[in-house]
């Protein structure tokens, strides 16, 4: 990757994060009505993985930690696995350490699939245990 490559990602991911985080703020996505709905649950009434994954996001960005994880509970592996990147990329970019990423194991794919592929299959039985993962 050219240094003006790096420099451009370097730049445009935090003001993607950031315009995103804004938008999600200050928006409701239970109310805007120009928020993205899900196909997948307007067809089937089934919930796909990412269901409720919007609102999590507005109530984590106002607090309410606990209330954004009901949401979507799967979004805590979306966040552990960006946050993991981006210290893996300070340190080896910045830092200039060796460190190994677990994510580039030939694994790890496989078993991030297999969480959202169950996560999807859980939350959508009817039973009184797994009512909690839907949103």
């Amino acid at each position: 990757m050219k240094h003006r490559d790096q420099l451009l990602l370097i730049v445009s991911i935090p003001i993607v994060f950031l315009t995103l985080g804004i938008f999600y703020f200050y928006f409701n996505p239970n109310t805007f009505a120009y928020t993205p709905k899900c196909y997948f649950h307007s067809f089937t009434g089934l919930h796909c993985p990412g269901c409720g994954s919007q609102r999590a996001l507005h109530e984590i960005l106002h607090g309410n930690i606990w209330t954004g994880f009901k949401h979507n509970f799967l979004i805590l592996l979306a966040i552990l696995i960006i946050g993991y990147k981006f210290y893996i990329y300070y340190v080896n970019t910045i830092k200039k350490q060796a460190k190994k990423n677990l994510l580039q194991h030939n694994a790890a794919p496989w078993l991030i699939l297999v969480i959202v592929l169950g996560f999807w299959v859980l939350r959508n039985l009817p039973l009184g245990a797994f009512q909690i993962l839907a949103p």
